[in-house]
């Protein structure tokens, strides 16, 4: 995988800021210090080439893709737990396998797909609602790269996990790698963190223009984290943090995400209250539609690069 260092996007975030703010006093009379005369000019001009940059951007992502681009995600009811089969281009990721009780559903799906090989499995964190079901699904299903933010956690079902899946890779923040014509970013990833949550493996997916976000169960200080290190965390898709929990989906994160579709993967009836009502609040503010497999089953999202779509499943 290869790794770019947060400081390389944040000046460039830093450098964005400022431009745009000497924009404003220029439009609105001022006199910004560090331009001069023609400040407003020169800054409304370098934030067209920041837009351009952007677009070309855009463009070679584009270019990624095949002739006939087909990225699905199905996001699985596995109750209050998470787990999400991604596939692209012929690749296929699986992100969580939901408790230890949902392995066979999750193999069943696997042989449903043809799939006896993953490219990519990523278990988020070690808490067993996320990783209970990987042990059963490395019995019936290779895994060609494993991603997790720790080798040890004291746990039956990450033991049975760890033992099948050989070598496990603890990425860092930065980290890139592709699944199909989909570029991957690791947001975040932080094995020293004090709450197990907060170890949460956070990635975007970008396909063509159309980006996704999985956020695990990282909780603010991950999302301020992102935020504060320069990474852009913006998307159409949200995997909604810690299946709706009022300890994620902060304003600030939600703000700079701007999701259109929220996916929460959570248990009918669940005793910890999930989604919670703030957060589905500043959704519901943020005019993000919500979809959630307490009430929908399994979901399926698709893009062909250009669009995202949420077909039955």
């Amino acid at each position: 995988m290869e790794s770019r260092k947060p400081e390389e996007k944040l000046s460039h975030i830093e450098m964005l800021d400022e431009i745009q703010q000497e924009l404003v006093e220029g439009l609105q009379g001022g006199k910004p210090k560090k331009y001069g005369k023609y400040s407003w000019i020169i800054v409304l001009l370098a934030v067209l080439a920041v837009m351009s940059l952007e677009l070309l951007k855009r463009r070679e992502a584009m270019l990624l893709l095949p002739e006939t681009p087909d990225l699905q995600i199905l996001f699985l009811d596995v109750g209050q737990a998470d787990a999400a089969l991604l596939m692209c281009d012929g690749e296929t990721m699986l992100i969580d396998g939901g408790n230890v009780d949902d392995g066979s559903l999750i193999c069943t799906v696997l042989r449903e797909q043809k799939i006896d090989s993953l490219d990519y499995l990523v278990c988020t964190h070690a808490h067993e609602d996320h990783v209970g079901g990987l042990g059963a699904v490395l019995t019936v299903c290779s895994a060609e790269r494993v991603l997790c933010p720790v080798r040890e956690y004291d746990s039956r079902a990450f033991e049975s996990f760890a033992d099948r899946a050989g070598k496990i890779t603890v990425p860092e923040p930065g980290d890139t790698f592709y699944l199909g014509g989909a570029a991957v970013q690791i947001l975040a990833c932080d094995p020293e963190a004090a709450e197990t949550n907060n170890t949460s493996i956070v990635l975007k997916l970008s396909y063509g223009m159309t980006d996704f976000l999985f956020t695990g169960d990282a909780e603010y200080e991950v999302e301020q984290w992102i935020l504060d290190s320069g990474y852009d965390p913006s998307a159409d898709v949200l995997k909604v943090g810690h299946h709706g929990s009022s300890t994620s989906t902060s304003y600030r994160f939600l703000n700079a995400v701007m999701p259109r579709y929220g996916v929460i993967s959570v248990g009918e009836d669940n005793s910890y209250g999930h989604p919670e009502e703030v957060v589905l609040a500043r959704l519901r503010d943020a005019d993000v539609t919500v979809l959630r497999t307490d009430q929908q089953g399994n979901i399926l999202c698709r893009s062909d690069g250009k669009t995202v779509s949420f077909p039955a499943s």
